[in-house]
């Protein structure tokens, strides 16, 4: 009897199995294509209207967002491990609560478009068409890096991607200038130039200003605000911290930037006003960086660790991303768990290529110093080293 009762168990066991992964398991037709939602409006300054309140989040691009803040922030973890083991030196300045800013702008723009930031660049440097390897190999110093190796973590460059700029400020003159060429070759072209509040005092992007207006330039002024310049924070620092009324006579507005529907909403609205030859515009973007100013920074000896968890935990633009996909059906725990497997296999894949690609020779430190230029003596690490220059 006791064996009849057994079988009989197994038998149960296998015939419901089945009907257990058919209910565990999804088709992609139970997911519904797109949600509405509703953001937070944006402040304006000179501006009668601002970008929508409400938008549409696709199912494939939420996944394609998601991916892709979520690669930026392991990409930048995997860096921050690769320097405190001396494998990344130097300086490296790491962008991870920071991911919807980089996603929302480039979705908004055109490739064609261009941008240029400061030196918290890798997300940047992703969202305009840099691998994950390329990216590692830089931030290591390697031939396979985008740069060759030379540039390191705060310059890196791509097809209308102008870098990664170690000195502060510099980016905004030189952005408006790549502005000026778009407006003067007639190109339906804008440029996107990126700083911080750190460098929203330069007296050289007030300059940048008053020309892109006269100008009318096609550029879009982006700060990001994240609270602190270094270790200083914006109330120590500014007299005026509305960054985004700094252009007076430009039109502003001042965004979410931890809501990747934010920025996305923001910055088609701003890249419009700019293509309707209306000239330049500026944007702040509310935003929060977890690590340090840099790697050499612990960051928190001017901020608590519990105001770093607040944000982490109300405010993450990764998470808050995925709650909107989970709570409106556009996907599934199971499938982002899988994106984030595949995202930490090729961080994973990244930095073992950017350990063990070759760094560059020492005689390519004399290439590239000029452009179709006859080849000429450059002194080496002393005055009986030579090498010969390389366009």
């Amino acid at each position: 009897m006791t064996k009849m009762l057994r079988l009989l168990g197994s038998l149960i066991r296998r015939e419901n199995s089945p009907a257990k992964v058919l209910v565990g398991s999804r088709n992609y037709a139970d997911f519904a294509s797109e949600a509405s939602f509703d953001i937070k409006k944006c402040d304006l300054h000179r501006l009668e209207e601002g970008p929508a309140t409400s938008t549409i989040l696709t199912r494939e691009d939420g996944l394609k967002y998601y991916h892709t803040m979520q690669l930026i922030r392991r990409m930048e973890l995997k860096a921050d491990q690769l320097y405190k083991q001396k494998i990344i030196r130097g300086f490296c300045h790491l962008c991870d609560g920071q991911e919807a800013c980089c996603v929302g702008i480039e979705v908004a723009i055109n490739p064609t478009d261009h941008l240029i930031t400061a030196y918290r660049s890798h997300g940047y440097s992703y969202t305009r068409g840099v691998s994950v390897k390329q990216i590692m190999a830089e931030l290591t110093g390697r031939r396979g890096g985008c740069a060759k190796g030379r540039g390191g973590s705060m310059h890196m460059y791509a097809n209308n991607f102008y870098g990664g700029n170690g000195i502060v400020g510099a980016q905004v003159p030189l952005g408006a200038g790549i502005a000026l060429a778009c407006k003067y070759f007639g190109k339906d072209e804008i440029c996107v130039s990126l700083y911080g509040d750190g460098a929203a005092n330069q007296g050289q992007i007030f300059e940048t200003y008053n020309m892109a207006m006269l100008w009318k330039l096609p550029c879009i002024f982006i700060c990001e605000n994240n609270r602190y310049g270094m270790g200083t924070s914006v109330e120590r620092a500014a007299a005026s911290t509305d960054y985004y009324k700094r252009g007076d006579y430009i039109p502003g507005l001042r965004v979410d930037g931890m809501d990747v529907l934010c920025v996305r909403e923001a910055t088609k609205f701003a890249a419009d006003h700019c293509r309707s030859g209306k000239g330049p515009i500026l944007m702040e973007l509310q935003t929060y960086r977890y690590h340090g100013h840099s790697m050499s920074d612990p960051g928190v000896s001017y901020r608590t660790r519990e105001e770093i968890q607040e944000v982490r935990s109300k405010s993450d633009p990764i998470t808050m991303l995925k709650e909107r996909m989970l709570n409106n059906n556009l996907s599934n725990v199971e499938e982002l768990k899988e994106i984030d497997a595949s995202v930490r296999q090729e961080v994973e894949e990244g930095a073992q290529f950017a350990t063990t690609d070759p760094e560059p020779p020492l005689e390519e430190l004399a290439y590239n110093i000029f452009c179709n230029e006859e080849t000429f003596d450059v002194r080496g690490t002393n005055p009986w080293i030579k090498y010969k220059s390389v366009s």
